[in-house]
């Protein structure tokens, strides 16, 4: 019998939490830097490349005919329709730093869609997991096994967002440009450095909206998914620096913040 969503997502659960432990370990430790990658500033840890390893061999140990796109590692085509999307740590600079917003990150597409994911703040082991619909049962997203939902209605001035910045310093003086706009339209904005856990804030209503350039399929599938459930909007859009622009807000204001996002300079084309 085919898995369901929910049972796509529980083994993503229980392998993430085998990566978590790993994690956690290495980062008692020296944390050691293993490369780089586009920048001087854009980091892998040999803590990056040991958890994308054992992630993919628990995975595909239990599913050997499904593929596996990782951030660290070869793509596995797959032959099943399930293609697991791997961020073995999101949030790396933060984990080298020792601040405790770093995560690993799980989705499983079916046929091309996202169908189950897991993000789990190793630091603060606090679980977000979501399934979609599927014959076996509703859509599902906890924290921590308790249902989520985004915040309720708020003016565009009090609504406070999360963003962050790209590797290119290029794109990031783009983007300071754009914020320095974009801040006096908002309450704030904050940067926490893991687009997956910035998903979960706004699943959770911690945040009123996200949205980022230079953000990879690895690093918002799951936690984009846990925000979808949870009653968000998410869209890919084209960045100012010519890179994915992700924005994600409650479905009922996600209109206003990407008018917004765009006005301020933050892709290609401003616009209302």
């Amino acid at each position: 019998m085919t898995a369901g969503n929910a049972e796509l997502a529980d083994l993503a659960l229980r392998v993430a939490r085998r990566a978590a432990e790993l994690v956690r370990e290495r980062r008692t430790g020296e944390v050691t830097v293993a490369d780089t990658k586009s920048s001087d500033v854009d980091i892998v840890t040999e803590a990056d490349r040991a958890s994308e390893a054992l992630i993919r061999d628990l995975l595909l140990t239990e599913r050997p005919d499904d593929g596996v796109l990782g951030e660290e590692g070869d793509d596995v085509p797959s032959r099943s329709g399930v293609r697991w999307v791997v961020d073995p740590i999101d949030g790396t600079v933060n984990f080298l730093y020792g601040l405790p917003q770093y995560a690993v990150s799980i989705a499983a597409e079916r046929d091309g869609e996202v169908a189950a994911g897991v993000v789990l703040n190793v630091a603060q082991e606090v679980e977000y997991v979501a399934h979609r619909a599927d014959v076996h049962g509703p859509a599902v997203a906890t924290r921590d096994g308790v249902p989520l939902a985004v915040r309720e209605p708020t003016p565009l001035s009090l609504r406070l967002v999360s963003t962050g910045f790209n590797y290119d310093a290029g794109i990031r003086a783009l983007q300071a440009g754009a914020l320095a706009r974009l801040i006096t339209e908002v309450r704030d904005v904050r940067r926490f450095g893991s687009c997956a856990l910035d998903l979960c804030h706004v699943a959770e209503g911690a945040v009123d909206g996200y949205f980022e350039e230079g953000v990879n399929l690895w690093d918002h599938a799951a936690g984009g998914l846990v925000a979808q459930v949870a009653g968000a909007r998410l869209e890919v859009l084209d960045g100012v620096g010519g890179t994915d622009l992700v924005v994600c807000a409650p479905t009922h204001g996600f209109d206003e913040l990407a008018a917004a996002v765009r006005r301020a300079g933050f892709t290609r084309e401003v616009g209302e």
